[in-house]
């Protein structure tokens, strides 16, 4: 018999035959139409759709000291001190970035650890990723860190081919290490990994829901991190599990009772959708969305959190305090300090991003620059607009760049049939009729517009 039950969420009264089961099979449900491996992945639609249920409060939060740091040369203490600082600063006083994780095994990530919760900062807050071990969590509580990662694999690929476990007992075994991390006095985030090739109502249903008993019976929160840890979740409405993104949380919220403040996305970039696959989380229902700074991780990397501040400005119409001037001196930072290349044209924070090199753009763009450029990029990111100069600018390219770096000296702007523009374009062409097929540099541009004007 149906129970009829009065709604938490939507108040009206519901009839939901949905009990599910762990369903513990002998072997391993790989979905192997979805999942073929020696083809492309399919995107199979089952064309159920479930409704959007965007959260009041929506947040980002951090995983650059723990999945960033996976793929490239580890941060120095230091670094991650100052990069802690600067993720303080972007957030703002309403802790839109919420939490950042931090590992704790080597001594270096301890005393970063320490030294950034000596700041005293309430946001982001500190947690940590550990082996789930009893040791460990007595580690970092003494530490005084309240909340910590748990890796619990989901799907069965990691259950069956890689712990060598059965649903139960792999069940059985993540209630035990949660049990012990509440005993602990912490709170456990549950990283529920490779959801998006997990058997839904066969395991991550049945898990979750017992996560929700557990956490009603010791009066502690537990938060269920749902890791699309290859990539491919989908935002399309109407797409089947286990790929769904809309599927996923609403399932989380309405067969296992999960609130929405304990639900939070972590994208991978395999395919391309890391950003609207996060979007799509928060319309659907997840409070949190976890990201890298610059987008670093594993493969082919995180969700980036900069993409993420700017999702929320355009679905909220605020920054809600976020400091968007700090993302460039976070990608400066961290390109100037450990050496990592940033692609040039990375959005936001590449070194060609709102870089215009066609001549007719650059026309363009002294006229109007909202004609080519996405935002004011100088107020918003301090990084204003820029021109490269090659033998295609034309001379409105070389006006562009002669007028901003007179703004720059405080100097007022001089018309494109200016003589002084007009010799410097002479002189850039005059290098590629030599036979010059690189690109001309600032430094090259500043001296020979210092030397024409004193000419």
């Amino acid at each position: 018999m149906s129970e009829i039950i009065l709604s938490n969420k939507t108040y009206k009264l519901e009839q939901d035959p949905y009990m599910y089961q762990l369903q513990d099979t002998p072997n391993p449900e790989l979905f192997r139409e979805m999942f073929p491996y020696t083809e492309t992945p399919k995107i199979a639609f089952n064309y159920r759709r479930v409704p959007e249920n965007m959260p009041e409060d929506i947040f980002i939060t951090d995983t650059s000291f723990r999945d960033g740091q996976q793929s490239r040369t580890p941060y120095t203490t230091e670094q991650m001190v100052q990069i802690y600082k600067l993720l303080h600063k972007l957030g703002g006083p309403n802790g839109m970035i919420r939490q950042t994780e931090f590992f704790a095994y080597s001594e270096k990530d301890r005393k970063a650890l320490e030294k950034c919760m000596e700041l005293g900062y309430e946001f982001p807050e500190i947690t940590t990723w550990i082996r789930a071990s009893k040791q460990d969590f007595e580690l970092v509580k003494s530490i005084g860190i309240k909340e910590t990662g748990i890796l619990v694999s989901c799907s069965d690929y990691h259950i069956f081919h890689k712990m060598g476990l059965t649903r139960q007992k792999a069940l059985d075994k993540y209630l035990g290490i949660v049990s012990d991390c509440i005993e602990a006095g912490l709170r456990p985030r549950c990283h529920f990994e490779d959801i998006t090739r997990a058997d839904f109502y066969g395991f991550v249903v049945p898990f979750a829901t017992r996560l929700m008993e557990l956490s009603k019976e010791s009066g502690v929160p537990v938060k269920i991190r749902a890791c699309d840890t290859m990539g491919y979740g989908v935002p399309y409405p109407g797409a089947a599990l286990p790929r769904s993104v809309s599927g996923i949380i609403y399932g989380l919220q309405h067969h296992a009772d999960v609130p929405s403040e304990m639900i939070e996305w972590h994208g991978h970039n395999d395919f391309y959708k890391g950003v609207v696959n996060a979007t799509t989380a928060w319309m659907y229902g997840a409070s949190g969305v976890n990201c890298s700074l610059l987008g670093i991780g594993e493969r082919t990397g995180n969700v980036p959190l900069e993409a993420m501040v700017f999702e929320y400005a355009s679905l909220r119409g605020t920054l809600n305090g976020m400091d968007t001037k700090v993302i460039t001196e976070i990608a400066d930072y961290i390109s100037r300090e450990t050496n990592y290349d940033i692609p040039p044209m990375t959005p936001f924070v590449g070194s060609a991003f709102n870089l215009t090199r066609a001549g007719i753009h650059a026309d363009g763009m002294m006229k109007n620059p909202e004609i080519y450029n996405i935002f004011d990029t100088g107020a918003i990111l301090n990084r204003p607009p820029r021109v490269s100069i090659t033998n295609t600018s034309g001379v409105a390219g070389v006006a562009f760049w002669v007028n901003e770096y007179r703004k720059q000296h405080g100097e007022a702007e001089l018309q494109k049939s200016d003589a002084l523009i007009h010799r410097i374009y002479d002189w850039v062409m005059s290098e590629y009729d030599a036979g010059r097929v690189t690109m001309i540099t600032d430094e090259e541009l500043e001296q020979q517009y210092k030397a024409f004007s004193e000419a």
